[in-house]
Formats: C-alpha cells, structure tokens, sequence
C-alpha cells in the first residue's frame, strides 16, 4: 500500500511548559481518588462474583434439553445440545438469506488513516523542541474515517459515507431441544462463520447494486480492480451462525431461559460453545473473575501512579533547565510516584477487604499476629552455640 508523510516541528518555552505541568497536577488531584474508587468498587465486584458463582454451582441442576421439567421452575439449570432454528433470516439489501440463528453484514472501505509519532528534544533553559510526523496509509475501516481531522488533509480526502452500515440479523425463534432461547442469549453465542458467496448470490442482487459490484472470494466488492484497491472502494462480506452444540448456564422459567438471581446480587447466565459441563463452566466463570480482579487493580494502580507524576511533574520541569537534572529528577519523580501508587493501593485494598470480607480479614490478621508470636518464641527457644 502506497503511504505518505507530513513533518512540522514546534517549541515551547518553560513557561508553557509550567503552565501545562500545573494543569496536569488539577487533573492528577481528580485522577488520584478516582483510581480509589476503582479499586475499592473493584473488590466488591470480585467478591460478590465469587459468591455468586459459588452459590450457583452449589444450586445448579443439570437437565435433559428434551423435557421441561415443573419441578426445575426457577432453578439455576445447565443444558446442553444443539441451538436450531427454523427461520430463514436476511438482509434484504444485497438479496441473501440463510436458515440460520445469525447473519452478519460486514462492511468495510478503502481509506486515509493518520498515524502520528512526536518526539521531544530538551533546550538548554528548559524548553522543548517536538517533531511530530503524520504518517498516512491506505488501510480497510469498517468505519468512515474522517478526513477533514487530518493534519495534512490535502491529498488525503476519505469519502463522507458508506454503502450501507455492518448490520446483524437474528432469527426470532431459537430452540435448544424443548427450551427457547432468549435475545439476550442468543447475543451471547459465538462461532459465526465466513460466508462464501457465488456468483448465485450477485445474481439475486438489485438491479441498482448488480451493475457496480463484483463477486471476489467471500466478498462483494464495489470498486474498479480488487487487486489494486481504490480509495473509496468497498468490500461487503458476510458471517452466518449455524445451527450448533451450546451450553447454557440460567434460570429455567417455564419453556424460556433468563437470568438466575443469587443473593450477592450477581445474576448468572452464561453460554459456551460445545458440549460443556457445569463444573467447567463456572471453572472457567471464576478464572474470567480472577483476570478481571488482577487486571483491575494493575489499572488502578496505574492510575494512581499517574496521578501522582502529573503532581510531581512540576519539579522535573523546573529541572529541565539543565536537562540532564531535569531527566535525573524525573527518574525520581517516577519512581516515587510508582511506589507511593503501589502503597496506597495495597492499603485501598487491605481496608476494601475489610469491608468486604470481614470474617475472613481478621481471622488472616489473627494467624499473621499467631505466625508473627510464634515465630518470635522460637527464637527465643533457640540455644545459644559457645564459641
């Protein structure tokens, strides 16, 4: 693909460097307390998925798709068989239609995309040198780029609007043995699959679109040469979800699936591809939870960090008159605002658990102190060796 590049540099002076450092430090007083509450809403999420998803493999009850037991009305129920359906879904614009629970319109077009890189040199009396390229390649979007916020849009013109928009069609009736599937589980399968087009299928087109598309591999494509694609050329393609093996975790309410309330106030309903058990499934339902957590809290203290080097960034920039000292003080800058984040979230943390998991808090703070005793009379009991 065929790119271009567009460079300017500007300067700044340590004044409006020390006016953007103070505004940083607003924003790092704000971002501080918002990356404490993320961390404490965080561990009351966990914690109430985790007790969610234990009372729920202590209630689920795992049933035969072919009957719809009264028995296991209201019940957290595990299933598993072959999703059909009898329906015919379409997309009436390009003429296709598929016996199948989904079909997916994808389409995508040939366009400008800026990509930006700055890099800042450090002057003597600290103030900045930045050069900035824009870099501009031809690139397939499945969203109108807008070209009129380019830099350098001279040259790189995208067009306003696209043939149509991505669009999915469910089918309105889906059974799973004798139960039927709502919207909302429906939504959550996964496994759609290429649709391979014919020229059958350009055939069925409109009169309107036959003239202007072509029929290249899995794709309808609108444009002169496929091989040497145009700015402005669009390519449509389609993914189609056929009749397969799920696995469902929810509450049985009469022949119809919804989600099951647990007392933490976590609902359950989960769908996975495959013949799945229910152990499996909440194995895996606990495994997304612990990522979560993990990930959640590296965030939080992430933001934290930052918050704290925005407030600290003003005694780098006055250093940077000297720019070897200011590159000194920012290390340090850094590294305790690293480590004052990684404290403060490690108490946020602490008092969460608290608050969340108060039981299990002090009985954990209770065997700390008991290690820490005896420890400390082991110790004492240790004889002594004579020279």
């Amino acid at each position: 693909m065929s790119d271009d590049t567009f460079t300017e540099t500007s300067s700044q002076s340590i004044f409006g460097r020390l006016g953007d450092a103070i505004k940083g430090v607003l924003f790092g007083i704000i971002l501080i307390p918002a990356a404490i509450i993320l961390l404490f809403w965080n561990e009351g999420r966990a914690v109430k998925t985790a007790a969610s998803l234990k009372e729920g493999a202590a209630a689920v009850v795992s049933v035969s798709q072919d009957a719809v037991l009264p028995a296991n009305e209201g019940k957290l129920i595990h299933l598993n068989g072959e999703a059909t359906t009898g329906d015919v879904v379409g997309d009436a614009m390009f003429g296709l239609s598929q016996n199948a629970i989904r079909l997916t319109r994808t389409v995508e077009m040939f366009q400008w995309k800026e990509e930006m890189k700055s890099e800042t040199r450090k002057k003597l009396g600290g103030g900045t040198e930045t050069q900035t390229t824009y870099n501009y390649t031809k690139t397939w979007s499945d969203e109108p780029i807008p070209s009129a916020d380019f830099k350098k849009p001279d040259g790189h013109q995208n067009p306003d609007a696209m043939i149509a928009k991505t669009l999915a069609t469910t089918a309105g009736h889906v059974t799973l043995g004798k139960f039927t599937l709502p919207a909302e589980i429906i939504g959550m399968m996964r496994g759609d699959q290429p649709l391979a087009l014919t020229d059958a299928d350009l055939a069925k087109l409109p009169a309107e679109l036959k003239a202007k598309v072509k029929c290249v591999g899995d794709a309808f494509y609108l444009g002169a040469d496929p091989a040497t694609p145009a700015i402005g050329d669009q390519r449509v393609k389609f993914t189609v979800l056929k009749p397969a093996t799920f696995s469902i975790l929810a509450r049985q309410t009469g022949q119809a699936l919804d989600a099951y309330p647990t007392k933490s106030g976590r609902a359950i309903q989960r769908v996975e591809a495959g013949s799945v058990p229910a152990d499996a499934m909440f194995q895996h339902a606990k495994t997304e939870n612990t990522m979560v957590t993990w990930g959640l809290r590296l965030l939080g203290m992430l933001l934290m960090a930052l918050g704290f080097g925005l407030i600290l960034r003003p005694l780098s920039t006055v250093a940077d008159v000297l720019p070897f000292l200011g590159d000194l003080v920012g290390m340090g800058t850094s590294i305790a605002a690293l480590i004052v984040a990684a404290i403060i979230s490690a108490v946020v943390i602490a008092v969460a658990w608290f608050a969340v998991r108060p039981m299990l808090s002090v009985a954990l703070v209770v065997a700390a102190i008991g290690v820490l005793i005896l420890g400390k009379r082991l110790a004492a009991k240790k004889p002594v060796t004579q020279a």
